[in-house]
Order: C-alpha cells, then sequence, then structure tokens
C-alpha cells in the first residue's frame, strides 16, 4: 500500500526539483563563459587579465578605492611600492 505524500514531502521535493533545475543552468552558464574566454584567448587576449577586470567591475567604487590602498600600503612595506625604491 503507497501512502500519499505529506505537504512537507511535497514542498520538500518541490524545493530539491527546483535546485536542481538552477545547478543544471548554472553548468551551462558556465560553460558558455568558459566558451567566451576561449574565444578571447583565441584572439590574443590575456584570460587572467579579463577575469581580473570582470572581477573589479563587481565591486562597488568605495570597495575598490579601498582595497587599492591597502594593496598600495601592503607594497609599500615590502619595498615593492614604484615610490619605494624597492627592486620589485
Amino acid at each position: 500500500m503507497e501512502t500519499k505524500p505529506t505537504f512537507a514531502q511535497e514542498q520538500i521535493r518541490s524545493i530539491v526539483e527546483r535546485i536542481e533545475r538552477l545547478e543544471e543552468e548554472k553548468k551551462a552558464i558556465a560553460a558558455d563563459i568558459r566558451e567566451i574566454y576561449q574565444e578571447a584567448k583565441s584572439m590574443g587576449l590575456e584570460t587572467k587579465i579579463l577575469r581580473k577586470v570582470i572581477a573589479i567591475r563587481k565591486k562597488e567604487p568605495h570597495e575598490r578605492e579601498e582595497e587599492e590602498a591597502m594593496l598600495a600600503l601592503y607594497l609599500h612595506a615590502l619595498g615593492m611600492a614604484p615610490d619605494s625604491g624597492g627592486e620589485g
């Protein structure tokens, strides 16, 4: 004798199926993004730099400025800043 699924079981099944569909879509999008990076690479573009540019563009201006200031501070402390007279 089969038991009828409860409302909670149906909710759980629905949530799981929605997540599974989104995971599949995410895989497809990731594959599309990889293709675009391959295209960029075949055009002679540096994909590492493109990824960095995209990461920078995702940030708010104040967040970017704060990060750049901290980077400059650390580089200066290590003698690697352009004006610090270091080797780097």
